[in-house]
C-alpha cells in the first residue's frame, strides 16, 4: 500500500515575506506544484498546515498542527495518527518548498527503509528530513520525544533508527527568500528550453 503524503505548508516563512505556499512558480503555486508531484506516490495525500488560511480553500484533507508542537514535528505527529487510522503503514513528508524533487524519491525510501524507523533523503552528506519516509511505528517514540521538549526532525531520526540514501544536491534545493523563488524561476525556464 502506497504512504500517506503529507506536505509540510505549515511555516511562517518570514524571509519570504509570508504567505510561501501561494507563491507562483512556472505558473502554478507551490503548493500545487507540491501536490502534483506528490499525486505521483500515493492516492492519500494531505497538506499540513498551522491554520487552514494558510491555503485558503485546499483540494485536499488538512492536518492542522497541534499548537502544542512547533515545526515540521507537528505535521509529521498529525500524519503518523492519520495514517494508522489509514490503515497505513508509513508516511512520506514533503516541503511545500523543494520543487525540484526527484521521481523517483519515494520509490527510492521505499527501498532503504527495511526495518529502519525512517529513510531520510540525503546529498553531499547533508540530511533532508524534511523529506523522509517515516514507518507508523515511530509515533510511540514521537510522543516520548515531543513531551521531552524536543522539536528536531533529525533528532527523532536518530532515536527512532535512519538510513540516509543520497542524491545530487540540485534536486533539493529550498525556497526561502525572493531571490531564491527567482533563481528557481530561471531554472524552471532553462529546464524547458532544454527539454528536461
Amino acid at each position: 500500500m502506497a504512504p500517506l503524503v503529507v506536505i509540510l505548508a505549515g511555516g511562517e516563512s518570514r524571509r519570504m515575506g509570508g504567505g510561501k505556499p501561494l507563491r507562483q512558480l512556472g505558473g502554478e503555486t507551490l503548493i500545487e506544484r507540491a501536490v502534483r508531484l506528490a499525486g505521483r506516490w500515493s492516492d492519500d495525500v494531505r497538506l499540513a498546515l498551522r491554520s487552514s488560511d494558510q491555503v485558503p480553500g485546499a483540494s485536499l484533507p488538512v492536518l492542522l498542527d497541534g499548537q502544542e508542537i512547533g515545526g515540521p514535528l507537528a505535521g509529521l505527529a498529525s500524519a503518523l495518527s492519520a495514517a494508522k487510522i489509514g490503515g497505513r503503514t508509513h508516511v512520506l513528508t514533503l516541503p511545500c518548498d523543494m520543487p525540484f524533487l526527484p521521481a523517483d524519491l519515494c520509490a527510492r525510501l521505499a527501498e532503504a527503509i527495511g526495518d529502519h524507523g525512517v529513510a531520510i533523503a540525503a546529498s553531499d552528506g547533508q540530511l533532508h528530513p524534511v523529506c523522509a519516509l517515516w514507518s507508523t511505528d515511530a509515533s510511540g517514540a514521537l510522543d516520548t520525544y515531543r513531551s521531552e521538549g524536543r522539536r528536531s526532525l533529525k533528532g527523532l531520526a536518530e532515536r527512532v533508527g535512519m538510513v540516509a540514501v543520497e542524491w545530487p544536491a540540485e534536486l533539493f534545493v529550498n525556497l526561502n527568500t525572493p531571490e531564491e523563488l527567482a533563481a528557481a524561476e530561471l531554472r524552471l525556464k532553462s529546464e524547458v528550453e532544454n527539454g528536461h
